[in-house]
């Protein structure tokens, strides 16, 4: 045992928290103050090579898990003046979604004579701010969604709640957060990039970036400032730049052809992978339509060919991953305030079969 590990154990004797966890003891314990790293993770039969389905053969929440009350009571330690920041665009923002997505619609239904109304909607809840739900993408080389559901489960004669949304939305999203607000950071040390091009910020950019801010983006049980249960937003400056363009702007970068499309976002990398995965966040999520760099382009990595990481993060991980999100009016409360960690909640549409949904997500200093 290291002695950072064996450090560890003394501290978790000492103030009572849970011992480190031990990689092939399932399923694991969601309150342990140590997890096995991505190079650690149990072969666990029936499921591809680095998944992490350790929370229990029938789980269905995945990184959530590790939101329990005794973090989501620290979490709220956080709060100190109060201040609340929507993340959420309008959802009719973008007016002309990417991918060929619909176009939200909002209707008023008359109840009679003016005194009474209802709504109807119209939504593709992948048109704008969204968490990307376990459903939404599988692990490609065996078609296994999080936790071994399959399309049938989605679509099939007889479909299952298996990987629903209405699960987050049952067991409920509130953490601590960080912002890694990349996008400042470039414009202040002569980074000069367009966000509706494929940036790739890579493991040190952001490394550097939570330098500037003043964070140590290592596990806590590395020494970092990240804990586990941590929601990690990043900030690439694509709605910055969407609010910039002219509406014929918008409509045209949207309506790119699915070749053509580009956006900035984290770098496919194994270096990437393994701090995603190993700082054990609750959830990530991006101002970008991607949260990784679009196109995503496959490369060699230490475990071999690195493509789409959203297959990592969902299927494999499961692990919220968040995109479109709203990070203009945070990034300026948190530069004002000095203090780049808050206390977030989200209520996730409560849909059961559902794929994805809109965060409602709240950011509160």
């Amino acid at each position: 045992m290291s002695p950072t590990n064996r450090l560890s154990q003394v501290v978790d004797s000492l103030t009572g928290r849970a011992a480190v966890q031990n990689p092939n003891q399932l399923p694991w314990n969601p309150d342990a103050s140590r997890f096995p790293s991505r190079r650690e993770l149990p072969k666990i039969s029936g499921a591809p090579d680095e998944a992490a389905w350790v929370w229990g053969k029938d789980d269905q929440i995945g990184r959530l898990n590790l939101l329990t009350p005794t973090r989501v009571k620290a979490a709220a330690a956080e709060i100190k003046t109060g201040e609340m920041v929507r993340l959420d665009l309008p959802l009719d923002v973008p007016k002309t979604p990417a991918f060929g997505r619909e176009v939200f619609q909002h209707k008023i239904k008359p109840l009679g004579s003016g005194v009474g109304y209802d709504d109807l909607y119209i939504l593709n809840t992948q048109s704008g701010t969204q968490w990307d739900g376990f459903r939404h993408f599988a692990h490609l080389g065996t078609k296994c969604f999080y936790n071994g559901a399959r399309a049938d489960d989605i679509d099939g004669p007889y479909p299952t709640t298996r990987c629903s949304i209405h699960h987050w939305a049952n067991h409920g999203i509130a953490a601590r957060a960080v912002l890694l607000d990349y996008r400042h950071y470039a414009e202040t040390h002569n980074i000069t990039y367009d966000p509706y091009t494929s940036h790739a910020i890579s493991h040190a950019d952001l490394t550097a970036c939570a330098a500037f801010q003043g964070i140590d983006i290592r596990p806590e049980s590395a020494g970092g400032s990240i804990r586990p249960g941590d929601i990690l937003l990043v900030r690439s400056g694509f709605i910055q730049r969407c609010n910039q363009l002219s509406p014929n702007e918008r409509t045209a970068a949207a309506l790119r052809t699915h070749d053509d499309l580009q956006w900035a976002g984290l770098k496919q990398e194994e270096t990437i992978l393994d701090w995603l995965h190993d700082c054990y966040f609750a959830a990530v999520a991006g101002d970008s339509p991607t949260f990784e760099c679009w196109p995503v382009t496959s490369t060699e990595g230490g475990r071999g060919k690195i493509g789409f990481m959203h297959q990592n993060i969902l299927a494999l991980w499961g692990m919220p991953l968040g995109e479109m999100w709203d990070l203009e009016k945070l990034a300026g409360t948190c530069r004002r305030l000095g203090r780049w960690t808050f206390f977030l909640t989200s209520a996730p549409a409560n849909v059961v079969g559902g794929v994805s949904s809109h965060p409602n997500a709240t950011a509160i200093f």
